[in-house]
């Protein structure tokens, strides 16, 4: 059976976007050092889940695709949302394990990328439902933004599984549940 995974990049102060959802700060940094490592990554995935935030903002940045095909993906929200033709989107709302036990079946012996943002991620980690939990971190610190994970409450101890640096001065840490 695959893993649940939060994969996300964040700024040193623990940040994945500007308070107002941006992530200029982090397309600065391009993508060329980082495509084959997170194409190892995707290739492990099965399933998607994704808050409405992070939805809008793939689509806005390519309103006529969609960047992960038809591999299935749960888009939390409670608004009215247009899934794009063709694709593996659907529209979720309700209990987070119940959300979290579609995506494992349908990941099959695949991983689960639990792609954003922090509230999303932070709704898994509450329920105990992460795995791993893999940040890059970006040499860049914001001062304010949209968190990485806040929780509700004090998470169990993780365990430091590896680490990856990258040219340009990133580093993703990987953590495993104990």
């Amino acid at each position: 059976m695959g893993k649940v995974i939060y994969y996300v990049a964040s700024s040193l102060d623990g940040y994945i976007a500007t308070e107002d959802n941006k992530l200029d700060w982090l397309l600065d940094f391009g993508f060329e050092a980082f495509q084959t490592h997170y194409d190892q990554f995707l290739a492990g995935v099965g399933s998607l889940v994704m808050g409405s935030v992070t939805y809008d903002f793939i689509r806005a940045e390519d309103p006529g695709s969609w960047t992960y095909g038809t591999l299935p993906c749960q888009v939390l929200t409670s608004r009215k949302l247009q899934a794009p033709p063709n694709t593996g989107v659907r529209f979720a709302s309700g209990d987070i394990r119940d959300i979290c036990a579609a995506a494992v079946a349908d990941a099959g012996r695949r991983n689960v990328w639990v792609v954003g943002g922090g509230h999303v991620a932070a709704q898994f980690a509450d329920a105990g439902l992460l795995d791993e939990v893999r940040v890059t971190y970006m040499p860049v610190a914001l001062g304010s933004g949209r968190p990485l994970l806040p929780v509700a409450a004090p998470t169990g101890r993780m365990r430091l599984t590896g680490t990856t640096s990258f040219n340009g001065g990133a580093a993703e840490l990987r953590f495993s549940a104990e």
